[in-house]
């Protein structure tokens, strides 16, 4: 096997197609910052808010398409505003969700872990930052 085609898929097997949830096109909001930091480590990503526009170089979509192949949700929305997304999160099969400061949530927590979906109370910035994505 060629050692590029080696390298190419040790790279993909390392990648996290991530779901931003709460995405927003505010350069000052953390999930904007979260989309461009996860871009430039490789990862591809998935934005879904509730206003169009783009971020990172992928649209802003609303919830409707499930992506079947997310490994990670990262969680940018309050807690009363996800309710609405719970059957959204679990049909797109994401391996983890992690919950940013201020969107903890222990009903979605018991409800991912019920369903086999890891779960993490973490900063996603942070978690890049320190190469623990």
């Amino acid at each position: 096997m060629p050692l590029r085609r080696i390298v190419d898929e040790q790279i993909s097997i390392r990648m996290k197609k991530t779901l931003i949830l709460g995405a927003s096109t505010n350069p000052s909001r953390y999930s904007n910052k979260a989309a461009n930091m996860l871009r430039k480590h490789g990862h591809d990503i998935v934005n879904i808010g509730l206003s169009g526009g783009e971020v990172a170089g992928a649209p802003i979509e609303k919830k409707g398409e499930v992506h079947s192949d997310i490994d990670t949700v990262t969680m940018y929305l309050g807690e009363q505003n996800q309710k609405e997304y719970y059957n959204y999160i679990l049909a797109t099969k994401p391996k983890r969700i992690i919950f940013n400061p201020g969107a903890e949530n222990t009903e979605l927590e018991q409800i991912a872990m019920e369903n086999g979906i890891k779960t993490e109370r973490a900063c996603t910035l942070v978690l890049l930052s320190t190469g623990q994505f």
